[in-house]
Order: structure tokens, then sequence, then C-alpha cells
């Protein structure tokens, strides 16, 4: 499979510093364009967002385990956006990483090795009331296309998030993600404060393997997603909310909720859904 005639890359030099300019173009990034990079850095494994340039950039550390695979699951899901996109990789690393991916696909319809076998989805308490009515998950565009007056936009946008991680649902494999989203809602902006008080909402477990066996996985080369919606039957394992994992009151922070949640959650079903932060 040749990418270079798949897909338009734009291949830079080695730790790439992107400005506010294109510099294919001359001109400002418009959303047709993303950037990938890969790094040596200590400081994160995974990074994304748009910071001052006004594209949207993941950087993937060489230490994370899995660069190889998150490389050519981004290009493949990105050919399906038509993106230009500007990779920042040596051609060793390039080519390590193709002979790596072999005959995967960003849609592999079987869990890897690495990956967890519960995906995890954290929304508020009103929006679980909604949920439970209408029976399945609904990405952030799809609930928009059925009611005009739902959220002007989604908290990604804060960090710069192309329009098209709208059309997703977002999903994390035991960490805190999910509740730090629930918790900016609550507040009108990104916060990372694991300890702040809050309000928990509903913190919902999947069924990864079926998820994937029926063909509704996508990786991005950084997220777990399913695109448009999912329906909690068959695949909705149990919902954790501040009376299911009994709290005295509706009040905890994300780390708290986090650790109780999956905590039961992992005694519930002999499950090891482990807590990262």
């Amino acid at each position: 499979m040749d990418w270079g005639e798949i897909i338009l890359i734009y291949r830079v030099k080695e730790n790439f510093i992107e400005s506010d300019i294109n510099p294919f173009t001359n001109m400002p990034y418009g959303p047709s364009w993303i950037i990938y990079q890969l790094t040596d850095s200590d400081d994160y494994q995974i990074m994304a967002g748009s910071e001052n340039s006004g594209v949207y950039a993941l950087k993937v550390s060489k230490k994370y385990p899995q660069w190889k695979m998150s490389l050519f699951d981004f290009l493949q899901f990105q050919e399906t956006y038509d993106k230009n996109i500007i990779l920042s990789i040596s051609d060793e690393d390039f080519e390590a990483a193709k002979l790596h991916y072999g005959n995967h696909n960003y849609n592999d319809n079987f869990l890897r090795s690495y990956e967890s076998d519960v995906l995890i989805h954290s929304t508020t308490l009103e929006n679980w009331r909604k949920i439970e009515s209408d029976g399945c998950l609904k990405s952030w565009n799809a609930l928009k296309k059925s009611n005009a007056t739902f959220e002007t936009q989604p908290i990604g946008k804060l960090l710069g998030d192309p329009n098209d991680f709208s059309d997703y649902i977002m999903f994390s494999d035991g960490d805190i993600s999910g509740e730090i989203v629930v918790l900016s809602k609550q507040l009108g902006k990104i916060t990372m404060n694991s300890d702040m008080k809050y309000q928990p909402g509903a913190r919902l477990y999947f069924d990864a393997k079926k998820i994937a066996k029926d063909g509704l996985l996508i990786r991005d080369g950084c997220h777990l997603k399913v695109k448009d919606e999912l329906p909690l039957f068959p695949y909705l394992i149990w919902a954790a909310t501040w009376r299911s994992v009994g709290l005295a009151s509706s009040l905890s922070t994300p780390k708290r909720f986090t650790e109780l949640s999956n905590s039961i959650f992992n005694k519930l079903f002999h499950k090891n859904v482990v807590t990262t932060f």
C-alpha cells in the first residue's frame, strides 16, 4: 500500500515547529490540514490540540509503546476525511511503523492485544437521562441535528478539536479524562484539577469486544471512538452514578469518582479496569 498515493502527505523534517502560517501555502491553515509529529519527548506520550497555530496537531512520543500503530491508524483515519497531512517523522521511523502495522486497519473488527476490553464514556446526569430515554449514545453533531437548542459548541472546541471530532462518541479505558470533561462542562472552561468538587454524572462502561466485532470501533491514532451513535443494548455493561457507587451526596471529585467507580465495576463484573491519571 503506497500511502503517498492514497492521501496527500507533506513530509517535513523532524522536530517540526508549527506556526500560524502553513509553510506549504504561505497562508493560515484551513480545516483540511492536520499535523502528526513523532517526537522523543519525556514530557508526554500523546499530546493533541491546536495551541496557537490554528491547526490541529497530534504529537506522539516514541516513549508511547504503540506509536507505530498510532501513526498508521492516524493516516488511515484521516484518509476518510481527505485531510492534507503534515507528517514530521524520519524515513527510518516511517518504514519501521509501516512494517509493524502490517495488514491492520484503523477499524479492525477485533481488539488488539494492548487494548482494553472495557471502554468508558462519561456524561452529565441530565444527558444520561436523555441517553436512557433514547436507548443510545449519540455524537455531539447527531444531538445538535435533532435538537437545534442543544449546546452552542462541544467542550472540545476549547482545545481546538477539528469539526469532524463532533461526528464521534469518544471513549477512555479507565482513566480520568471523561470526568475531567464533565467537570469542564460544568465550569464552562477546560479544567484539569482532579480534586475539584463537581457533580458526577454517569460513567458508562461498555463491552469493547462487542463494539469492535460489530465493526463500530474507530481508531484515529489518539482516540477510540464510535461514529454517530451507539445503542445501549447490547453494549452497555453498567452505569456508575453517585447513587450506584454509594456516595452520601451528589458531590465528589473527578479523582474520587473515577477510583470508586472503577473499583466497584471490577468487583461486580470481575474485570480489571485500571485507574490512570
